[in-house]
């Protein structure tokens, strides 16, 4: 793996690429320095603390979005709302192009259909950092987390929401320009490999929560001992190994390809595979139902709260402490809601993005066919039983890595912060995208005849060259 490394700063473009990609992330981490103008930031820091200490709907939103911003709102910078509405908004296009009869049109028109769908896209971000800008600044002001002497003066309260949107527009729309510059001059994915360099960046805080709270003696009060520093080690191994293992396992159907025949020579019959991932959804049934499960506990929260604060007492008064007890993180009945929400999602996001009978189509026109099927319907509707159970076991697996972190936060009393590094959907991010960054670099060594990650080589170096003699 060393030599692969050294191999790596052997090949000119390669070695520009890698350390093109290196410079976007360090431009990237400088702009979580910037703040927004007019934002009292010491009085955010302990707001967002006590929010946070409280285990709040609120708290959990701040917490959850930190890990996706790459950043923390309890500092308000430029780029405070991250990559997300970027994200967010490829995400709704690639919905509506199942619905939207326009957007399948430019799908199918290949590149120049793509390049149009992108530029809707961009559009689209820029819009949803607009309303996601005017909420945050709305809420810091309403909370008085703004400079008193912008409060006091109408001009400079207007240039102030001015400014703040402007500057977190600017930011979310900077990273989405450095993602495309990776694509097209680093090493690719650039929107994700900024999307897991934000994730990675919390892993510091969490190594240094775990070294404050950890003590070899027994009798203190800290909250890890050596038992629970070892579990948490071996956790997180054997939680990224299992989701390595569930993100490259693929279901093989056979395929044999028809023979035929033009004179004296034979052409085709070979036999393929045609791959089908186990986790065909990917992290989205996470995003979906972690999302969504924001709402129920803050909803239950708020009533219960209210119902306190005015002293009623009766079933009402009763139902609401229910209701909020029984719907904070940890709890069973959140747990089962959230797997509930996986399982829906998953079937969901699966029946968007993959068309059994579209897949049967290119297999006949294509002049392949699955042995024992005919061609058309019935290989459609194979292809769809396949897919419902490969799915069910992914979803199964999604259900169990989003679990994890929760669990744990409330059984050892870890920060989510720290936990979520042990599952959840930051967890699957990152295996996802190192896996792709792995591939993309074991590609360009072999391509040049050196020894990659994966394969060997004499010495790791490069593979040597068979020359053809004269006869």
């Amino acid at each position: 793996m060393l030599q692969a490394f050294v191999n790596i700063f052997r090949i000119p473009e390669l070695r520009n690429r890698v350390l093109f990609t290196l410079g976007v992330l360090i431009v990237y981490r400088i702009g979580f320095w910037v703040p927004i103008p007019g934002v009292d930031q010491a009085s955010l820091i302990e707001f967002a603390q006590d929010a946070a200490t409280a285990e709040t709907g609120f708290g959990k939103f701040l917490t959850y979005a930190a890990i996706f911003s790459g950043g923390s709102f309890s500092q308000s910078t430029i780029f405070g709302l991250g990559i997300m509405p970027y994200i967010t908004a490829s995400i709704i296009f690639q919905l509506l192009q199942t619905a939207v009869p326009r957007l399948q049109e430019l799908r199918k028109e290949g590149a120049q259909g793509q390049a149009k769908i992108t530029e809707w896209t961009r559009y689209a971000t820029v819009f949803m950092c607009l309303i996601q800008g005017t909420m945050w600044l709305s809420f810091l002001s309403s909370n008085g987390l703004i400079e008193p002497a912008i409060r006091a003066n109408p001009v400079s309260f207007f240039l102030y929401y001015m400014a703040g949107i402007t500057s977190l527009t600017a930011g979310s729309v900077f990273l989405m320009w450095l993602g495309e510059q990776i694509d097209k001059y680093g090493i690719g994915n650039g929107v994700s490999i900024i999307l897991t360099a934000g994730i990675i960046s919390g892993m510091p805080f969490a190594v240094q929560w775990i070294t404050q709270n950890f003590s070899m003696s027994t009798q203190d009060d800290a909250v890890l001992g050596p038992a629970g520093l070892l579990f948490l080690m071996l956790a997180f191994v054997f939680v990224v190994a299992g989701a390595i293992l569930i993100t490259v396992a693929q279901r093989r159907i056979p395929i044999q390809q028809a023979r035929h025949t033009r004179g004296r020579k034979v052409y085709g019959g070979g036999r393929h595979y045609l791959p089908l991932r186990i986790n065909h959804a990917g992290v989205m049934p996470i995003i979906f139902a972690s999302s969504l499960m924001i709402f129920p506990s803050a909803f239950f929260g708020y009533l219960s709260s209210s119902a306190t604060a005015s002293g009623s007492e009766g079933w009402w008064a009763s139902v609401t402490i229910f209701l909020s007890q029984n719907f904070t993180m940890g709890t069973y009945p959140y747990i089962l809601l959230e797997i509930v929400l996986i399982y829906f999602f998953s079937y969901f996001w699966t029946t968007v993005v993959f068309s059994p009978d579209d897949m049967a189509r290119q297999l006949r026109d294509n002049g392949s066919f699955i042995p024992g099927l005919r061609p058309g319907p019935r290989t459609a509707a194979y292809l769809e039983t396949v897919v419902e159970r490969i799915t069910y076991v992914g979803a199964g697996f999604l259900a169990v890595i989003a679990v994890i972190p929760v669990m744990l936060s409330r059984q050892m009393q870890i920060p989510l912060n720290v936990s979520s590094f042990l599952g959840g959907t930051g967890l699957l991010i990152v295996v996802s995208v190192g896996l792709d960054l792995v591939q993309r670099i074991e590609a360009n060594l072999l391509m040049r005849n050196y020894a990659g990650f994966l394969s060997g080589g004499e010495g790791g170096g490069r593979a040597p060259r068979i020359r053809s003699g004269r006869r």
